[in-house]
């Protein structure tokens, strides 16, 4: 059954029209660069860095509403499922795609949940770090989920983003957001073809490259 027209597909939307975007436009004055480069089709793959909760919240509004129902931010199934009312609330609000981080079977594998989702002709949010790091100590080093779905879907368009000051504004380990100018700056789409630890090494640089335009002058 499609989620599209829903009591959560309405809610999500109540939720991100009345609560989700005038909180990111008026307490952390966030800020779009590139936004001509936001895929206006499915499916694709939008690739980002982690650091902290904003960062789900602040990828999902830059979306219409009307396509929020088909665009997944993946999620550790152990944080994110740990009970029946989180899952609730980040399914309902989020409509987070939820894959294991271990014990992997041939029926919950990340791979074959993701490529699921992409021949449905959905979105994917995927954060390749693979947990929030600090924002000051630059970007972990990117795991090769994303390339292996890459290949396994060939012609898959990955548009890289940095979101930057959204792990001061609320960082790892806080629950009470404090007010702080940031930014998600988009790349443009790309379509990658090599073996994995080379399309892993791309979509870092492009990360990275987002990251220098975006704060010139401090490390990335």
């Amino acid at each position: 059954m499609t989620r599209k027209g829903s009591l959560a597909d309405a809610v999500q939307r109540a939720f991100f029209f009345l609560l989700g975007r005038p909180f990111l436009a008026f307490f952390i004055g966030l800020r779009i660069k590139g936004r001509q480069n936001l895929p206006a089709d499915f499916p694709f793959l939008l690739v980002a860095n982690h650091t902290s909760h904003l960062d789900t919240l602040s990828l999902l509004a830059l979306f219409p509403l009307r396509d929020l129902w088909r665009v997944r931010p993946v999620a550790a199934a152990d944080y994110f499922e740990s009970t029946k009312l989180v899952s609730t609330v980040t399914r309902t609000l989020f409509n987070t795609l939820p894959i294991p981080r271990k014990g992997f079977t041939a029926e919950n594998h990340p791979l074959k949940t993701m490529g699921a989702a992409i021949d449905r002709g959905e979105g994917l949010i995927l954060f390749p770090e693979g947990t929030r790091g600090m924002q000051q100590k630059g970007l972990a080093p990117f795991k090769k989920g994303a390339a292996h779905l890459v290949l396994e879907r060939p012609g898959l368009r990955v548009v890289p983003v940095f979101l930057d000051n959204m792990g001061r504004s609320l960082p790892k380990g806080a629950w009470i957001p404090v007010p702080f100018f940031c930014t998600i700056s988009i790349g443009q789409p790309r379509v990658l073809t090599g073996t994995p630890e080379e399309i892993t090494a791309r979509l870092e640089g492009e990360v990275k490259a987002l990251s220098a335009e975006s704060r010139p002058g401090r490390p990335v």
